[in-house]
């Protein structure tokens, strides 16, 4: 596998090396040992999540905080989304600016999305399943919300606005401008 680097610390695109014959395909999603050899980040995954989605579906900005936050590791198994992270964590020079792959069935790219960073997809196929690994369990009362719409964020979600389909708990989301980042 190929773990590459983002101008975003702890923020890395993995390509897994894929072996293809008459038969179909062959890869390692993931490989302990040599994402913390490639990284230097020890992570433990808890928690696996699957999501389905059509066309046009958003769903984020979300995030964990403290004591709950939560690394992912993600991908898609259908179709293709454009992946968005944006960095919360204050002492960074990358705070607040946004990060965005094409995740695809196809490509088989994943992303690894440290704690600290809110999270979102934009479903950009027909439909999409999404598929997630977390290091920390999910908890309501520490999930928090950013509008994937807000406009200091500046995020092109690919997606026409009249074909948006938000659910009505993103809808409810805060500015980032009102968000008081504890990362």
């Amino acid at each position: 596998m190929n773990i590459t680097r983002t101008e975003f610390d702890d923020l890395y695109i993995i390509k897994p090396t894929i072996f293809e014959d008459a038969r179909g395909y062959f890869f390692e999603s993931f490989h302990q040992k040599k994402f913390e050899d490639a990284t230097g980040i020890e992570c433990e995954f808890v928690q696996d999540n699957q999501s389905r989605s059509v066309y046009g579906v958003i769903r984020g900005l979300h995030m964990q905080v403290p004591p709950m936050s939560q690394s992912k590791l993600v991908r898609v198994l259908k179709g293709e989304v454009l992946d968005i992270a944006i960095d919360l964590r204050k002492d960074k020079p990358t705070f607040g600016k946004s990060f965005s792959i094409h995740l695809s069935a196809e490509n088989k790219h994943q992303l690894y999305i440290p704690r600290g960073f809110a999270h979102g997809i934009a479903v950009i196929s027909d439909e999409a399943e999404f598929f997630y690994k977390c290091d920390n369990y999910y908890s309501p009362e520490n999930e928090r919300g950013i509008m994937y719409d807000d406009a200091s964020l500046n995020i092109d979600w690919e997606i026409e606005v009249e074909k948006r389909i938000i659910s009505e708990k993103d809808g409810k989301n805060l500015a980032f401008s009102s968000f008081n980042s504890p990362f």
